[in-house]
């Protein structure tokens, strides 16, 4: 099984704290101390004392953090010698790539840990393949919906996007993706109220150049316990992975979907 570590790194401009963390499935609940980022004696620290606790090769990271602090972050990992999952967009993913690849370092990286939303992203990625241009003369469309602390556009969109292009000969860029990050368009794009701090809503459409032809396809979030879902088997599956490959390398949820490593 799996537990959850005591301290955690938090933003750099926080103050320390304690929070408790409860499963409202199981019930269970641990204690989790916060530490910023800017007190990186006390986060050394703490990190020796978990690895002393548990183990070099039992700890693992879990990262779902600000844009900005993904570069950073993954280069204070594989300084640390902690294999991880992040589920964190932005930041420059190309150095993102790079460094880990240098480092060979252990992790799973993936703009969404939804199984689901995954298979459907794979799903397009052969349609695109086996299909190029059967959509050519439709116009693409895309919205989508994230609660406010959502700085970026999200990753899924950009990924989608990638596989709408090859399907089309519409000029449409990831810059054309509408957006909404405000608690009214939420709504009115059909987010219920109460999960506005918490909901992930996308559209795609491709629409016929006379406008009398529509397709579309929709994957709405509300919470995240699907993506705590899909980080815990990521999670299990690099532990897999640490004792099975004596190299370090970046693996992302189409890996963790094709091993099959899925609860």
């Amino acid at each position: 099984g799996l537990n959850l570590a005591p301290v955690a790194m938090t933003g750099p401009e926080l103050e320390p704290s304690t929070i408790n963390v409860v499963d409202t499935v199981t019930g269970k609940s641990a204690s989790v101390k916060l530490i910023p980022a800017s007190a990186m004696d006390d986060i050394d620290a703490a990190v020796e004392g978990v690895k002393t606790a548990v183990g070099l090769d039992n700890l693992l990271a879990i990262d779902f953090t600000h844009p900005s602090a993904v570069n950073g972050n993954a280069l204070f990992y594989a300084d640390k010698g902690i294999p991880f999952v992040m589920g964190t967009t932005g930041g420059d993913r190309d150095k993102l790539m790079k460094d880990m690849e240098d480092a060979k370092h252990f992790a799973v990286i993936a703009p969404n840990m939804a199984k689901q939303i995954v298979a459907l992203q794979a799903g397009l990625e052969d349609l695109a393949k086996k299909f190029p241009g059967a959509f050519d003369g439709y116009k693409i469309e895309v919205r989508e919906s994230h609660q406010k602390t959502k700085a970026d556009t999200s990753g899924t969109a950009k990924a989608v996007v990638a596989s709408l292009k090859e399907l089309s000969d519409d000029e449409f860029e990831v810059s054309d993706i509408e957006k909404i990050r405000d608690d009214e368009g939420a709504m009115a794009f059909r987010v219920p109220e109460d999960a506005l701090d918490g909901h992930a809503f996308h559209r795609y459409t491709f629409t016929s150049a006379d406008g009398t032809v529509e397709f579309a396809l929709e994957h709405n979030v509300v919470g995240r316990t699907v993506y705590a879902e899909g980080t815990a088997d990521a999670v299990k599956f690099l532990a897999a992975k640490l004792r099975e490959e004596k190299e370090g390398k970046i693996f992302n949820m189409i890996d963790v979907l094709k091993a099959g490593a899925l609860e």
